[in-house]
């Protein structure tokens, strides 16, 4: 059963770049590499350029732990982590009506 997430998290002012290409590269690794992600997007919120949310879903819990446990999520937590003003908050959700069922 697919699992369905968000990771809500700030920046620092003046880190929008370095987190940005950190984003890009990490969502680029999780498309070449990780076949049991089945959607993974990186939203920038419009009013405020320093708040992110990213919205995957997961083929199921084996996939999610094989995504948590990468190496890519190390290289990109190192990154962006320490640029966070809060840190990150993940929320779990389920499925209730989708356009795609």
């Amino acid at each position: 059963m697919p699992t369905y997430k968000t990771a809500r998290f700030k920046i620092k002012p003046g880190s929008e770049e370095i987190c940005k290409q950190a984003i890009r590269e990490f969502v680029a690794h999780i498309k070449a590499n990780e076949p049991g992600t089945i959607l993974y997007s990186a939203l920038q919120k419009a009013e405020n350029p320093n708040s992110f949310m990213h919205y995957f879903i997961f083929k199921d819990t084996t996939a999610e732990e094989v995504h948590r446990t990468s190496a890519a999520v190390k290289r990109f937590t190192d990154i962006l982590y320490p640029e966070t003003v809060d840190g990150v908050v993940f929320t779990d959700y389920g499925m209730v009506a989708s356009t795609d069922e």
